[in-house]
């Protein structure tokens, strides 16, 4: 690949990574897929390497991400229901409220739905703040997957 297509390369991934933090973007599908196009277009062993790796630790951090918190939920005995009402307000919080309406959608929608289903505020105020916590876990495997995906892409970048 060409000194400027190693470019565009690093800057759809620093926007990728930039994703993964904020969550506005598909942060690590845009860090996965920029690498993986690296390493077809590169190819040899090199190449190949990084698409291998990049490819195995995105598939593993998909599924990490939604078991760690699914099951950091379900300790805290939130349901599937209140996640979905969550996300509903989120949705509509975007769309509501620029730049942070997101984030304020899904926790009022998180305090609200359990709320209603429990009636009391301080349940709702830790189903909310175990929703949280699981979300910061997601991020958190994301970033590390799209970390690792980057730091095989640099080594084999600065090997070819």
């Amino acid at each position: 690949m060409t000194s400027v297509g190693d470019l565009l390369v690093g800057l759809v991934v620093l926007v990728g990574l930039f994703g993964v933090v904020v969550q506005v973007l598909p942060g690590g599908l845009l860090v996965a897929g920029a690498i993986i196009v690296w390493g077809v277009v590169t190819g040899g062993a090199a190449g190949w390497t990084v698409v291998a790796i990049t490819v195995v630790v995105t598939v593993l951090a998909t599924i990490g991400k939604y078991l760690l918190a699914g099951r950091h939920l379900k300790r805290a005995g939130v349901p599937s229901s209140t996640l979905v009402w969550g996300g509903i307000a989120g949705i509509v919080g975007f769309f509501a409220i620029p730049v942070v309406g997101l984030f304020v959608g899904f926790v009022l929608g998180i305090y609200l739905a359990e709320w209603v289903r429990s009636r009391e505020a301080r349940p709702a105020w830790r189903a909310t703040v175990a929703a949280l916590q699981a979300t910061g876990l997601t991020i958190l495997v994301e970033l590390a997957a799209a970390l690792v995906s980057t730091g095989a892409w640099l080594t084999a970048l600065a090997l070819t």
